[in-house]
């Protein structure tokens, strides 16, 4: 299933969720009965590749925080957040589209990236690193704003921002910011 759900990830970065569930089958090795036996529903496989993709972007940021000095480590999750962003491709539209199939994934994300960046943010402000009083909602949703970015501009205009934003991180690294 694994397979599955990775060729279904590639499938809906290319050509969105609307993609065709044979392309998705075809790119995984199987037939459209083995999709459609493990996800009756399009909407079930667009819930589990999100799943899928949320544990992912959450456990790399426990495999970078062991790797790397913290202030480090939260810029270099950062920039994964913005690469798991990016291969969210039309998956927006389905979550604002109504359907109660996607109802529980906000909740989901929120679960389980906000805890993983909070550690990562506590870690860099007890090194000195950055500047305490970060919440981490904010950020997850400034990063998910920038990654639409202007038209036209791709992944590389919300790494970069994202480059700024963790610099602004940094500057003060004593000093709170002020709440408003």
């Amino acid at each position: 299933m694994s397979s599955l759900l990775q060729a279904a990830m590639e499938v809906f970065a290319e050509s969105g969720v609307d993609a065709p569930v044979r392309e998705i089958a075809e790119k995984a090795g199987v037939g459209l009965g083995t999709v459609y036996r493990h996800f009756p529903q399009r909407s079930d496989l667009i819930v589990a590749v999100f799943q899928s993709q949320v544990d992912t972007c959450a456990e790399a940021a426990v495999a970078i925080a062991k790797k790397y000095e913290p202030g480090e480590a939260l810029a270099r999750w950062m920039q994964r957040f913005v690469d798991f962003i990016a291969t969210k491709r039309g998956l927006a539209k389905a979550l604002h589209s109504g359907d109660p199939a996607y109802s529980a994934l906000p909740a989901y994300f929120d679960k389980h990236l906000r805890p993983v960046l909070e550690g990562l943010l506590d870690a860099a402000v007890t090194a000195g690193a950055v500047r305490p009083g970060i919440q981490a909602g904010e950020l997850l949703r400034a990063v998910a704003t920038l990654c639409q970015g202007p038209h036209g501009e791709g992944t590389a205009y919300a790494k970069r921002m994202v480059e700024l934003i963790v610099d602004g991180l940094r500057y003060g690294a004593g000093t709170e910011i002020s709440k408003r």
